[in-house]
């Protein structure tokens, strides 16, 4: 473990130590993983802006089928995942304090159904998204470790 940081409430008087385990560094990687699917969106994003003649700021296609219809689900999965992105990273971060490898490998989970998500949207047709779904047992994993993790800075257990 590696003392993090004392914070000192100042109502009670009390001292909590931070320490983050060696293991923390599986949670790091794990954010940054997360980036490189950001990235790789915004980059299958920009290629559909190129090929459809989509310019910025246009959000979305007026089209709603055709080369329209195909835009407006890779911009979609983007937004998705940008929409969930805060709640992830919080929940990845705070959870993995206490239990890095658990929130490590439900980050992984989450990223993967991410990408699967992507993948079925990118088909062009909407319900292949739910290919993903499996993503959010990740993120169940992430907030059990963050509300576990919240619960003993309480000292509920």
């Amino acid at each position: 473990m590696v003392v993090f940081s004392r914070f000192t409430a100042l109502a009670s008087g009390t001292t909590t130590v931070v320490e983050i385990p060696s293991d923390y560094g599986y949670v790091v990687l794990t954010g940054i993983a997360s980036a490189c699917l950001l990235t790789w969106q915004s980059i299958q994003v920009g290629q559909m802006r190129k090929k459809f003649g989509i310019h910025y700021p246009t959000m979305y296609s007026q089209e709603t089928s055709g080369n329209g219809q195909l835009f407006n689900c890779y911009q979609r999965a983007h937004q998705n995942t940008l929409e969930s992105y805060p709640v992830f990273l919080m929940l990845l971060f705070t959870g993995g304090l206490q239990y890095p490898i658990p929130s490590a490998l439900g980050g992984a989970v989450w990223i993967a159904g991410k990408v699967a998500y992507s993948q079925g949207y990118y088909t062009g047709d909407p319900k292949n998204r739910m290919r993903g779904s499996f993503g959010y047992l990740g993120l169940f994993v992430l907030l059990g470790s963050s509300s576990l993790f919240g619960a003993k800075l309480l000292g509920w257990y």
